[in-house]
């Protein structure tokens, strides 16, 4: 295995050794965990973008609720029956 230097800062270097399992585990091993933890194997349906796209227009347009809003008009509907 070839091997490379890294700059980093103090804190960053700091934070991953926080994040050791065990003393003796290589800061490589860390940054391979934290890799496999953010990457999605699973891309986004066309269908989930589509939705997510229709959301950020409500909100930019001000269509939303706030929790008590929606609590409210879920409370009246259980009311009625």
């Amino acid at each position: 295995m070839s091997q490379t230097t890294v700059w980093a800062s103090q804190e960053t270097k700091k934070r991953l050794a926080e994040m050791k399992r065990y003393p003796r585990e290589t800061f490589d091993d860390v940054i391979r965990r934290l890799m496999d933890t953010t990457e999605d194997d699973e891309p986004l349906s066309d269908e989930a973008i589509r939705g997510i796209e229709e959301s950020l227009e409500d909100i930019k347009a001000g269509r939303l609720y706030t929790l008590e809003e929606a609590r409210a008009e879920l409370q009246a509907v259980w009311r009625t029956k």
